[in-house]
């Protein structure tokens, strides 16, 4: 496609906002924050030594961001595939990707019985869009777009950045909760500081770790409506999210505990808990799908906000 027709496609396109999920989005941000703000000022009165913290914690952070689509292609068994291989694939996430605004990404395809699909990288340049090899033979074409255009809206809203920055400071916390006995028994000094610390690091964490996973499930809503947006179709996303919800409700347990730790990534995840809905990664399938039957009926009357 010549430039400048992808200028005008880029300019012509609207990305209409939800403005109450952006809402959502930007006060669990600043909870965070406060909750981080206040987390440090409490380590900074008990003259809790943080540089060490924050030196490791900046470090696992670095690692995390930087080096997450390699660590993540890894832990998945995700192979980069090219065009000759995967044509069609290739062609579709191509078009998307025009069609969204964001450079190319890498293709990867993961060996799986389980139909799944996920993305990663640190920014829109950086970024792998990966699908399993099973998802060819359960959904359509048009499925299938809706599910990859889900994925690049992950990109397109660099979630992983936001989720990296998200979650830096429970990671202190949760280096103090590891080592803050032990530092307390090898501090000749009064070790108190150390074992409030502590009791405080237990709350940021389970506190911080509520408000991360809250902030994941509005970024799985935005990346539905990412995708609805993007091809126009969201009964295709509905169509898709239920046949792989179906599949994943069907297979054997060990198969889905054998990518389990990719849960996070995936468009949905393949195992539930007790605790789900406080929990969970991803919103309920039926409050994914009400979401976008309302933006069905706000296509249909010309009524989306932008």
């Amino acid at each position: 496609m010549r430039l400048w027709a992808r200028i005008v496609i880029l300019v012509s396109m609207k990305w209409p906002r939800d403005y109450g999920l952006s809402m959502r989005i930007w006060l669990t941000m600043g909870l965070l924050l406060l909750v981080y703000l206040a987390f440090l000022a409490v380590l900074r009165t008990l003259g809790v030594g943080l540089w060490w913290l924050v030196l490791i914690s900046v470090g696992f952070a670095f690692v995390q961001y930087f080096f997450s689509d390699r660590l993540v292609l890894m832990s998945t068994g995700a192979r980069v595939v090219d065009r000759d291989e995967y044509p069609e694939l290739y062609r579709t996430v191509e078009k998307l990707s025009t069609e969204a605004g964001i450079p190319m990404p890498r293709v990867a395809v993961m060996p799986s019985p389980i139909p799944n699909a996920f993305a990663t990288g640190r920014s829109p340049k950086h970024a792998v869009v990966a699908v399993t090899d099973s998802i060819y033979r359960l959904l359509s074409p048009r499925e299938l777009e809706a599910v990859l255009a889900h994925e690049l809206s992950h990109v397109k809203n660099r979630d992983i950045l936001t989720m990296t920055i998200a979650s830096f400071v429970a990671m202190i916390a949760s280096l103090i909760m590891h080592n803050a006995i032990f530092l307390s028994l090898g501090d000749r000094r009064d070790g108190s500081p150390w074992m409030i610390a502590w009791i405080a690091a237990i709350v940021v964490w389970v506190v911080s770790n509520l408000l991360l996973m809250s902030l994941s499930r509005y970024r799985e809503f935005a990346a539905d409506r990412g995708s609805a947006l993007i091809t126009r179709d969201p009964e295709s996303l509905i169509s898709a999210l239920l046949k792989i919800n179906g599949r994943i409700s069907a297979a054997p347990a060990e198969r889905q505990q054998k990518v389990e730790s990719a849960n996070a990534f995936f468009i949905l995840p393949v195992r539930g808990s007790a605790l789900a809905e406080l929990f969970a990664t991803h919103p309920p399938l039926e409050r994914r799908i009400e979401a976008l039957e309302r933006i069905r009926m706000e296509l249909g009357q010309g009524r989306v906000i932008a």
